[in-house]
């Protein structure tokens, strides 16, 4: 198991990025919320981010990396982004939407990339832990690098 990489690793990897994977038990294979994962691998849930992806109201799809424990302000996040309004998309449009399912979404290697907004609190973080892309799996990096990985900007969207 120690072998096992995830799409999101692999990318990693390619671009010279360190990380420290992490791994956890799902029980009965449901994936469980950003702030029980925190706790499963030993992190504070400000240091545990969850991907969120919405869309906007021009249609276009935007994603929010906020902590496990926050709540995106939706109005904040349109903001961040130049949007009137931007709503959470439904749960079956995130696997065709992303190649990721839900509790297993990570910023770093969606189908394509769309604009990344992380929570600007992440910049006092040494390291942030987000999904590996793929439930069980996370991955543990330096915010700077993941930011400049996916060409995502901070902005403060949280409730």
């Amino acid at each position: 198991m120690a072998n096992f990489k995830t799409n999101v690793m692999r990318i990693l990897d390619q671009k010279k990025i360190p990380y420290i994977p992490h791994e956890y038990q799902a029980p009965d294979g449901n994936p469980p919320d950003g702030v029980t994962v925190a706790a499963m691998i030993g992190k504070t849930t400000a240091e545990v981010y969850k991907t969120l992806v919405t869309q906007g109201a021009s249609k276009r799809y935007y994603v929010f990396v906020v902590p496990s424990d926050g709540q995106l302000d939706l109005k904040k996040a349109a903001k961040a982004v130049g949007e009137k309004s931007v709503e959470m998309i439904k749960q079956k449009e995130l696997l065709p939407l992303t190649g990721y399912v839900h509790g297993g979404c990570s910023p770093v290697g969606m189908k394509k990339l769309f604009k990344t907004v992380f929570h600007s609190d992440v910049l006092n973080l040494e390291t942030v832990t987000v999904s590996a892309g793929k439930v069980g799996h996370q991955i543990e990096i330096s915010p700077e690098k993941i930011i400049k990985a996916v060409a995502a900007t901070t902005a403060e969207i949280t409730v």
